[in-house]
């Protein structure tokens, strides 16, 4: 038990910083109808210029600066797709293989930055509770205050006008054209909000663990699916806040799985691995659950004409 607890404690640190990310994906994916394959870019970029930036000696700045840098990436997926005739998914390849290079030029032409010596918002907060209760819980804290802030704006922003419009947007763009919105307009704003969670994401697990490699956002976009789909698995069809809170514990339990795999000894190498099984059952999943009955049914037909035949 006194090492699962600390396990348990870094899953649900990992899993709410990823669920920023998973919240991304559930307004461009879930809400606006666009796979955005541009995570993977976008969540390294977050890390690189938030790093970039409390390396600077700014570490609460290196938060919307970072944010800043999501939503120009966001600017440029929907760019390709909505006025250049871009597939939505060659467009996110596209944004993607680009910010490779943009990454490493933000990292200053190297592939690894190191923050050891740097002030983060992490540092902060544990001077902040220096004297408390929950002074060995301040990277708990920040994750928990940063989640918290991103659904609740989220959750009004759905509920605006243009938040309305983006979900209009993804259920039927032809009807949205009719009432005089711009689909292209709506796209745009959806997954520049969308990628400046991304990049947010990016920024605190960057500053969460004192270092940026160019690959710390390689698979991110399957990791937040997953969790998407596993989420959307516990509450189905449902209010739009539970379906968020649905997104969030999702992203908890996909990284209690990896840690379970850890635990069990798992080379590290298998871990994408388990991450592309686990999306491939939940996706799979529903279809069939689905096709059980008719299974069984045939299953039934084909016992009953065995017996017949004997």
């Amino acid at each position: 038990m006194d090492t699962m607890l600390p396990l348990l404690q870094t899953a649900l640190e990992l899993g709410l910083m990823s669920s920023l990310t998973v919240l991304a994906l559930f307004l461009s994916y879930s809400m606006l109808n666009v796979c955005d394959l541009s995570t993977d870019g976008c969540f390294t970029l977050g890390a690189a210029v938030g790093a970039v930036v409390a390396i600077a000696g700014h570490p609460f700045l290196s938060l919307p600066a970072a944010m800043l840098a999501g939503v120009l990436s966001g600017f440029v997926t929907a760019l390709l797709q909505t006025r250049m005739g871009v597939d939505s998914l060659l467009a996110g390849i596209i944004v993607n293989t680009a910010l490779y290079s943009v990454n490493i030029a933000v990292m200053g032409n190297s592939s690894i930055l190191n923050m050891n010596k740097t002030e983060t918002v992490f540092t902060k907060m544990k001077e902040l509770l220096g004297g408390t209760v929950f002074k060995s819980q301040y990277k708990l804290v920040v994750i928990i205050i940063a989640v918290a802030a991103v659904f609740v704006l989220l959750r009004f922003f759905l509920k605006t006008r243009l938040g309305l419009a983006i979900r209009a947007t993804g259920n039927n763009p032809a009807m949205v054209r009719s009432s005089s919105i711009n689909p292209a307009f709506t796209t745009t704003i959806g997954l520049c909000v969308s990628n400046s969670f991304t990049a947010l994401s990016g920024c605190l697990l960057a500053q969460s663990q004192k270092s940026v490699n160019i690959d710390i956002g390689t698979g991110m976009v399957t990791v937040a699916l997953a969790s998407l789909l596993i989420g959307r698995a516990f509450v189905k069809k449902r209010s739009v806040s539970l379906r968020m809170l649905g997104a969030i514990l999702g992203a908890f339990v996909f990284r209690v799985v990896y840690t379970v795999a850890l635990r069990l000894n798992m080379p590290a190498y298998m871990l994408k691995l388990v991450s592309s099984v686990i999306v491939a059952i939940a996706i799979a999943g529903p279809y069939i659950r689905s096709q059980l009955p008719l299974i069984k049914r045939k299953i039934a037909v084909r016992r009953a004409e065995k017996e017949r035949s004997l």
